[in-house]
């Protein structure tokens, strides 16, 4: 996987990421406090403090948060993502960008509570909307529990561990913002966790009701 976000913004300014199918696996000597592992530590972070210095999570992030602290999160820019497949570009509010590019940094930074969005960061998708970020979890999901049964484990169908497994998302997405909330003068990194903080709870909150929207749309009913 080897994927580019290129940001343009309304001033001319441009500026690149790229995302390779790399962990990382350790921090340079030298990096801001917030990114220290006791800095916010996750309430549920299995990590020693004696064991890592630093927040694989944090390290992943910091680029992007430099970048980008003291922006407005609601300023137009044009977004071109490349991956190995195809080329996605859209012209949209800075936080819809940097909530897939965080996401993607976050899932491929080797923090082990983070870790179960990697296959989805395989198949990455950016400016994913609820609806699709839902349709995406539950079919990696079941996709997996079928891959459980064939091996004979006993699968989860009812989805009961992909409820858990967003609850716990969600501890790591407060203490994420929280890391960041000092450094960031602007609100454009803030937004964009805030945003992908949402679309967690609505699987552990409201799956039911997600659920249900998503079958009224395969049988193609519409809303009045």
């Amino acid at each position: 996987m080897n994927i580019t976000y290129s940001f343009k913004f309304q001033d001319a300014r441009t500026v690149d990421f790229r995302i390779a199918d790399t962990q990382l696996t350790s921090a340079p000597a030298k990096q801001p406090q917030w990114t220290r592992l006791e800095h916010c530590q996750c309430s549920n972070c299995p990590l020693k403090r004696t064991e890592h210095e630093y927040c694989p999570a944090a390290v992943a992030m910091l680029p992007v948060v430099e970048v980008f602290k003291n922006e407005d999160a609601y300023q137009r820019v044009e977004v071109t993502v490349v991956d190995d497949r195809r080329t996605y570009q859209k012209t949209t509010a800075l936080e819809e960008a940097l909530r897939s590019l965080l996401g993607l940094k976050m899932a491929n930074s080797g923090c082990p509570m983070l870790a179960d969005l990697k296959p989805m960061a395989v198949h990455h998708l950016p400016f994913a909307s609820n609806d699709e970020f839902i349709m995406r979890s539950v079919s990696q999901y079941l996709l997996q529990q079928y891959f459980a049964k064939r091996n004979d484990q006993q699968p989860d169908w009812e989805l009961k561990g992909l409820v858990e497994r967003n609850q716990r998302l969600q501890l790591v997405n407060q203490a994420l913002w929280q890391r960041i909330h000092s450094v960031c003068q602007g609100d454009s990194n803030l937004k964009a966790l805030l945003n992908f903080f949402s679309m967690a709870s609505s699987v552990s909150f409201s799956l039911e009701s997600q659920l249900r929207k998503l079958a009224s749309k395969m049988r193609g009913e519409t809303s009045a």
